[in-house]
Order: C-alpha cells, then structure tokens, then sequence
C-alpha cells in the first residue's frame, strides 16, 4: 500500500486548503482513511475520519466546523478540505490508511503517507 499526500502550503489566517492523498496497491474502498497532523513539538494527532462503507465521518473537536473529508473511491483518493485556517493549524499533515473501526490513534492505522506541510501564517 501506498499513500501520496499533496496539496498543502502557506497560507493567511482564514484562508483555505484542500489536501488530496492518493491510494495504491490494494482495494482502497474497503478502507477507513484518516487525516492526522503533527505540530510543531508535539505529538501526532487525530484530525478527521472516514468510513469506507457509509461515508461516516468524524471530526477532532478542534477542527470541527471547519474541516471536511471526503473520498472519491473511483479515484483512489481522500481529501481533507480545510477552511478559516489559524496559525495553531500549522502542521505536517498525514494520511492514513487501513484503520479498525473507531479509530482515532496513530498505532490503529496500518499505512501512512508521507506528509504535507500547511504553514498558516497569523
């Protein structure tokens, strides 16, 4: 399995961003994909979630409201839509593949992109 993530860079304090992370080698619609990110000097963390069979998705609290993810299984790909981006937002951005139900931990995800930077600026 492969995951290439792309689509980030810098932008304002409320602008926005798609991120876009392509799946190869193996039957991507029968994944949970997530988006995690890890900031500056802290710990990699759950951002959004989605399921392979419903579409359900599910959101940190932190970014609810204004970040969405989508996927377009006749494309292989997830996205992660961001809007009223803040500085606290900056973070190298990962996808990731083949998780087990409900999860929100980096150790439940089987396969990892090689993530994106997005640099909010304040």
């Amino acid at each position: 399995v492969q995951l290439q993530a792309s689509g980030g860079g810098l932008v304002q304090t409320g602008g926005s961003l798609r991120l876009s992370c392509v799946a190869s080698g193996g039957i991507f619609r029968t994944w949970i994909m997530a988006w995690f990110r890890q900031r500056p000097g802290k710990e990699r963390e759950f951002v959004a979630r989605i399921g392979w069979r419903d579409f359900k998705t599910y959101y940190a609290d932190s970014v609810k409201g204004r970040y969405t993810i989508s996927r377009d299984n006749d494309k292989n790909t997830v996205y992660l839509q961001m809007n009223s981006l803040k500085p606290e937002d900056t973070a190298v951005y990962y996808c990731a593949a083949r998780g087990s139900w409900s999860a929100i931990r980096p150790v439940d995800y089987n396969d990892w992109g090689q993530g994106t930077l997005v640099t909010v600026s304040s």
